[in-house]
């Protein structure tokens, strides 16, 4: 992965950066520890990965954080579909993120709560806030849940690509319909602790399920608008209709395939019935197929992006409508290629016309106000 192309440098640019400098940005998607994880030299070790360092092969470091002009970042600890030791993978990628917060405390805060994101800015420094991307986490243990708050996690993604006991993913055969009553509970013990219930991944039923039964407004941490772009993962325009009643907020995400349905389209071949690649299938070799058969993979653009942002804010009001990259270490859009580019976003938005107002709900106005909400909703 190469570097961020320099930006177009006019007006709406510097009055980009002018506005970061005075509001605070968050993102609520990104799998960065996963990739330390993964790291063939690091493999978890925070001080071998070097993250005070520009990586170039993949889109997040410290260096490319802090020109982005980021206040709040949300890290996942990605547990994966098939994993063996679901909780235990888990714990481990906590045990990363913390090993972030006290590596690079000159860097981070710990993001504990919507406080933190102010304080942070004020510092100079970034709250990271730590969350579980996949439910298969608690193995079917509700206190477990309680387990995870007190180590600092403060926000869940209910599922994966992959449905679980107790709730139906976008990406996979329905088992039932929806949210079991298990995941009933799920929420309402995530709401009586004061963590935030993500949507993103979750199957459109049982995305209705979730907001049923919530008390507290909730996330979908990286998914776009199903109408502009046809991958189960984007979120249908019913579900959209009721994210304004329930207070949540759609943080539109950079995945090529999520944003451009030409990228998408290419990408089927790839594919399963339900969207996601085939544990089984050799993915480098089918790409090479697609490219002989299709041509190279069609770019996704920043424009293309804003267009999503453009329809989330009509669809269900600028009050509802977030950012969450989901960078991965793989390709992104043209515009959006590492976490230095965050402002490419605001800028052309600002192109388009969005006033400075709602630009400051989308960049973090909108995800304190959730935070703020669900605080208030815990016992």
């Amino acid at each position: 992965m190469a570097l961020a192309k320099p930006p177009v440098q006019d007006n709406a640019y510097t009055a980009a950066l002018a506005l970061l400098d005075r509001v605070p940005l968050i993102d609520g998607h990104n799998d960065l520890p996963y990739v330390i994880r993964k790291d063939r030299n690091a493999k978890g070790d925070v001080a071998a990965y070097g993250l005070d360092k520009v990586h170039p092969q993949v889109d997040t470091d410290i260096p490319r954080m802090q020109a982005g002009k980021l206040a709040g970042q949300f890290f996942a600890a990605y547990v994966p579909p098939n994993q063996p030791n679901p909780a235990g993978f888990a714990l481990a990628q906590i045990a990363l993120m913390r090993s972030i917060l006290k590596q690079h405390d000159d860097v981070f805060r710990p993001g504990l709560s919507a406080d933190d994101v102010e304080a942070a800015k004020a510092e100079g420094r970034i709250a990271l806030f730590m969350t579980i991307e996949n439910g298969s986490a608690l193995e079917n243990e509700l206190d477990a849940l309680d387990a995870y708050y007190d180590l600092g996690v403060r926000l869940m993604t209910l599922c994966h690509n992959d449905t679980t006991d107790w709730c139906d993913s976008a990406t996979d055969a329905p088992r039932h319909d929806g949210l079991s009553s298990f995941g009933m509970r799920v929420v309402r013990r995530m709401n009586r602790l004061g963590m935030v219930v993500d949507l993103a991944h979750v199957a459109p039923k049982a995305m209705h399920d979730v907001l049923d039964v919530t008390r507290a407004p909730v996330f979908w941490s990286h998914s776009n608008a199903f109408s502009l772009c046809d991958h189960p993962r984007n979120v249908p325009d019913d579900v959209l209709d009721r994210v304004a009643g329930n207070g949540g907020v759609v943080m539109a995400t950079f995945v090529p395939d999520f944003i451009s349905q030409a990228s998408r389209d290419w990408h089927r071949p790839a594919k399963d019935q339900y969207g996601k690649t085939p544990d089984t299938m050799d993915y480098a070799k089918v790409e090479a197929e697609i490219v002989a058969k299709a041509g190279p993979r069609p770019q996704a653009t920043v424009s293309q992006y804003c267009d999503h942002l453009d329809y989330l804010a009509k669809r269900i009001g600028h009050d509802h409508v977030g950012i969450g990259s989901d960078f991965f270490g793989w390709v992104n859009p043209d515009g959006l290629e590492d976490t230095s580019t965050f402002p490419n976003v605001i800028a052309e938005l600002i192109r388009r016309g969005w006033t400075e107002e709602n630009l400051a709900k989308l960049a973090g106005g909108n995800t304190l106000r959730v935070l703020r909400a669900v605080e208030a909703e815990a016992d």
